[in-house]
C-alpha cells in the first residue's frame, strides 16, 4: 500500500497507529514549555552592531589642528579595517572623538581587537603631545534596563549621593548585573582654601602644595622583615580619609621647622563638591498627592545594566527586591525611591500581552474551523497549533533569540498560515470517510490514502509560502537582524506545520473523526449546506459565461489599480513599522554654546513646569550638565556624551497605557509646540525624542555636507537647515555645528 503514497502517505502510514505519535506530541509540548520558561525576555531584539568610541587628547590644540593632526589620521587607519561601515568624527579644542560602526553581525570582540591592533601598531605616526587613544566598545547590553531615582523633601544632592553610593555597592553584588551608574548628586570632597599672605610668609606656592598633597595621599608597600618566626609586611603612607589627615600634611620646612597645611590654609572644608550638574525629580498633579501638588526636588538616579544573554525581567526583580530590603536600613524611610525605568517589567508585560494574543488567535482559528467544519475537526487543528508553536519556540531557543515583541509577532503571524496544512489534511480525510466506495474498507487505510492524495500539493503550497517569506531574512543593515525572527519563525513554523499535518493530524483525526464516522455513517454522503449552495450560485455564472468572466477580470484589475493608487494619492500612509505605545519619551535641550549651567537648569525647570500640567505625565526627571539614562535610541545617537553646561535632558514618564486613552506618539505631537514655545523664549533648541518602533538611526533625515573648506560647508549646511525647517512635516531640526 505504501508504494505510491509519496512522502505524506508514508509518514501518515508510519505514525497513524504508532505508539511514538503521542510521545512525539508530549515531547514537542514539553520542549516548547521549557523554551518559553528559559528563553530570556526582552522588549527589543538583540542586535549585534559593534560601535567603538575612540577618544584622543591633544592639550592646547585648536579644533582645526586636532582635525588635521589627530582625527584624519585615525579615520584613515580605521577605514583600512575590513568590516567598518560608518566612521563619524568630532574635533574639539584639545580633543578628538572618532565613532566607528561595524557591519551588523560583526562580533564585538573581533571589532575591538582589529581597532586596537590597527591604532597601536601605527601610533608612531601620531604627532608629539598626543595621548594614547582610549577605545570604548558600546553595545545594546550597555543600555540600562532599570533606573531608580532617589528624592526626598528634606534631602539635598550631597545626602542623596551618599545613600546612592551605599545602594550601588549592594546592587553590584547581584548576579548578572553588568554595570551600575550614579547620575547626579554632589560627591564628597575636601576643598582647601589657601591664604596668599601665609603662602608668601613661608615662601611657598600653590603648585608646591599640590605636589606635597599628591605625594602624601598614597599608600605603598615599603618592604618586609622577619620577626618571631613570622614575615611582617610594612606599608608606608595612608590615603586621606578625614580633614585632620589633610591638616597634618607637611608642605614645607622653614628655618628647620615643618610647615603644616593648616598653617597656610584659611580653611579646609570636608563636604559637598561644587555642582557640575543638576538632577531634579518632578512630580505632577496626576502623579503626586493632592497635598503636595506639582513640585521639584533634588534627586539622584541609579541605573543598572545587565549582562549579555540574561533575562531582564529576573534581574530587575532581583534588584528591586534588594532595594526593598534596604528600605529603613541603608535608605531612610523619608527618602522615596521611584522606579523611573523598568525594561524588565515592560518586557514581561509585552510578552505576556502577546502570549495572550497568541492564545486568543489560536482559539479564534479553532472556533472558526468549528463553525465551518465541525467541532471534532477543530479539535484536530487545536492540537496541531500548540505542537507546531512549541517546536518553533525550540528553534528560537537554539538560535539564541529572546522572547520579545518581534519573535512573538512572528508566532502570531504564523498561526494564520500554519493551520492551512492541518485543515487540508483533515478536510480531505473527512471527505474520504464519507465516500460510498470506501464502505467496508479499513478506516486507517482510507485515512492514509486521503493524506497521500493531498500530500504533494500541500508540500508545494508550504514551500511556496516559505519562498515568499524567507527572503526577508537576508535584509541588510539594522533592519535585518531586527526583523529576522519573523521570516525565520514563520518558515520554521511552516515546516513544522507540514510535519505535524502528516504525523499528528492524521493520528488525531482518526481518533476524533474517523471512529465517529465508522459503520452506517460512512455511507452517508455529505449533503450540500447553505455555504456550498451560495458558492455554487456565485461561481456557476462565472464558469459558464465568457462575458461574466471578462467582466469579473476587468473588475479585479480596476480594484487593483485603485488600491495601488491609494499610496501616491496620500490616502494611505506608508511606514516601515507602526508607532508603539510607549510609556516614556525624552526632551533634549540644547542651549547656545557658552550658556552657564544655571541658565540651562532654569530652562529645564520651566519646561518641567509645563510638563507637570499635562494630564498624561506621571513624573519627570531633568538632567542638566549630564546625560540621563539613555535607551537604544540614545546609544546610537550618543546621548550619553551630553555633559556640557549648555545641554540638558528631561526624561518624561507617562501614565501606563491602561490608564490613558491617548497614544504616546499623539502625546509627543501635542507637547512639541508647547515646549518649543518655552524654549524659544530662552533661545533653546528643543527636541522631543520618542523611542522608535524599530531599530534606531541618527535621525530620520540626515544631510551630510562635504566640501574643501569649513566656511563653505557651514554656508551650505545653513541653507539645507533652512529648507528642512520650512518643510511641512519636518520637526526638531538641528545641526552639528558649534555656535560662533
Amino acid at each position: 500500500m505504501t508504494q505510491d503514497l509519496g512522502i505524506a502517505g508514508r509518514l501518515a502510514h508510519s505514525f497513524l497507529n504508532s505508539k511514538l505519535t503521542p510521545l512525539f506530541i508530549a515531547a514537542s509540548l514539553a520542549i516548547g514549555i521549557f523554551a518559553v520558561a528559559i528563553i530570556p525576555r526582552e522588549e527589543e531584539p538583540q542586535i549585534l552592531v559593534p560601535m567603538l568610541d575612540i577618544t584622543t587628547a591633544m592639550p592646547g590644540a585648536s579644533p582645526s589642528e586636532v582635525e588635521e593632526r589627530v582625527t584624519l589620521p585615525i579615520e584613515n587607519l580605521v577605514h583600512q579595517i575590513p568590516g567598518v561601515e560608518y566612521v563619524y568624527s568630532t574635533s574639539a579644542p584639545g580633543q578628538s572623538l572618532v565613532i566607528v560602526r561595524f557591519l551588523v553581525g560583526t562580533p564585538q570582540e573581533d571589532a575591538l581587537i582589529k581597532v586596537y591592533s590597527k591604532l597601536y601598531s601605527n601610533f608612531d605616526q601620531m604627532p608629539p603631545g598626543v595621548s594614547q587613544p582610549l577605545i570604548k566598545a558600546r553595545s545594546i547590553d550597555d543600555v540600562p534596563i532599570l533606573a531608580m531615582t532617589l528624592w526626598g523633601e528634606h534631602y539635598n544632592g550631597y545626602q542623596l549621593r551618599a545613600i546612592a553610593d551605599e545602594m550601588q555597592h549592594n546592587i553590584a553584588q547581584i548576579g548578572d548585573v553588568s554595570e551600575t551608574t550614579i547620575i547626579g548628586g554632589l560627591p564628597r570632597t575636601m576643598r582647601i582654601v589657601l591664604s596668599t599672605e601665609k603662602l608668601s610668609a613661608y615662601g611657598l606656592s600653590p603648585m608646591a602644595i599640590v605636589g606635597h598633597l599628591q605625594a602624601a595621599n598614597a599608600s605603598v608597600q615599603a618592604g618586609n622583615f622577619s620577626d618571631n618566626n613570622q614575615e611582617v609586611r610594612v606599608d608606608a603612607g595612608n590615603l586621606f580619609n578625614r580633614r585632620e589627615d589633610l591638616e597634618a600634611v607637611v608642605v614645607g620646612v622653614v628655618r628647620g621647622h615643618p610647615v603644616y597645611l593648616r598653617d597656610v590654609a584659611d580653611k579646609i572644608v570636608d563636604g559637598a563638591a561644587e555642582p557640575s550638574d543638576y538632577v531634579v525629580f518632578g512630580t505632577t498633579n496626576g502623579g503626586a498627592t493632592a497635598s503636595q501638588g506639582a513640585r521639584q526636588y533634588p534627586a539622584v538616579t541609579i541605573t543598572v545594566a545587565k549582562r549579555k544573554g540574561t533575562n531582564a525581567t529576573d534581574i530587575s526583580n532581583a534588584v528591586l527586591k534588594r532595594v526593598h530590603e534596604m528600605q529603613g536600613v541603608t535608605i531612610p524611610n523619608d527618602v522615596t525611591v521611584t522606579t523611573t525605568r523598568n525594561y524588565g517589567e515592560t518586557a514581561k508585560n509585552k510578552s505576556d500581552e502577546l502570549l495572550e494574543h497568541l492564545l486568543l488567535a489560536t482559539l479564534s482559528v479553532t472556533l472558526l474551523i468549528a463553525l465551518f467544519l465541525g467541532w471534532r475537526e477543530s479539535g484536530v487543528v487545536l492540537l496541531a497549533i500548540p505542537v507546531t508553536l512549541a517546536l518553533t519556540m525550540s528553534v528560537f531557543y537554539f538560535l539564541g533569540y529572546t522572547i520579545n515583541r518581534v519573535t512573538l509577532f512572528a508566532l502570531i503571524f504564523s498561526i494564520g498560515i500554519l493551520v492551512d496544512d492541518a485543515i487540508v489534511v483533515v478536510e480531505n480525510m473527512v471527505r474520504h470517510f464519507q465516500l460510498p466506495e470506501n464502505h467496508g474498507r479499513a478506516i486507517s487505510e482510507v485515512a492514509v490514502e486521503a493524506v497521500a492524495e493531498v500530500g504533494n500539493p500541500t508540500i508545494l503550497a508550504t514551500f511556496a509560502v516559505i519562498a515568499a517569506v524567507l527572503p526577508m531574512a537576508f535584509v541588510r543593515g539594522l533592519m535585518g537582524p531586527y526583523m529576522r525572527p519573523i521570516p525565520v519563525g514563520a518558515s520554521a513554523a511552516m515546516l513544522f506545520s507540514l510535519l505535524v499535518a502528516f504525523v499528528v493530524s492524521p493520528w488525531a483525526a482518526l481518533r476524533l473523526v474517523g471512529r465517529h464516522l465508522e459503520g452506517a455513517k460512512i455511507l452517508e454522503p455529505e449533503a450540500e449546506n447553505w455555504r456550498t449552495r451560495l458558492y455554487r450560485r456565485i461561481m456557476t455564472p462565472l464558469i459558464r459565461s465568457p462575458r461574466n468572466r471578462i467582466l469579473f477580470f476587468i473588475g479585479v484589475v480596476i480594484l487593483f489599480v485603485v488600491s495601488v493608487a491609494l499610496v501616491p494619492l496620500g490616502l494611505v500612509r506608508v511606514k516601515m513599522l507602526p508607532f508603539d505605545n510607549k510609556s516614556e519619551l525624552q526632551v533634549v535641550i540644547n542651549m547656545p554654546d557658552g550658556t552657564p549651567l544655571e541658565q540651562t537648569a532654569r530652562v529645564a525647570q520651566a519646561l518641567g513646569e509645563e510638563l507637570a500640567r499635562q494630564p498624561d505625565v506621571l513624573n519627570y526627571q531633568t538632567y542638566t550638565g549630564t546625560s540621563g539614562p539613555y535607551n537604544f535610541n540614545g546609544l546610537v545617537r550618543h546621548y550619553y556624551m551630553r555633559r556640557q553646561p549648555n545641554q540638558a535632558d528631561i526624561q518624561v514618564n507617562l501614565l501606563s497605557a491602561k490608564q490613558r486613552s491617548v497614544q504616546s506618539h499623539a502625546i509627543a505631537k501635542r507637547l512639541r509646540p508647547l515646549l518649543d514655545a518655552i524654549g524659544n523664549q530662552y533661545g533653546a533648541r528643543i527636541q522631543v525624542s520618542e523611542v522608535p518602533p524599530g531599530p534606531p538611526v541618527i535621525q530620520t533625515l540626515v544631510a551630510e555636507v562635504y566640501g574643501p573648506d569649513l566656511d563653505g560647508q557651514t554656508e551650505v549646511a545653513q541653507r539645507i537647515k533652512s529648507i528642512f525647517q520650512h518643510t511641512p512635516g519636518v520637526v526638531d531640526t538641528d545641526w552639528y555645528v558649534e555656535d560662533p
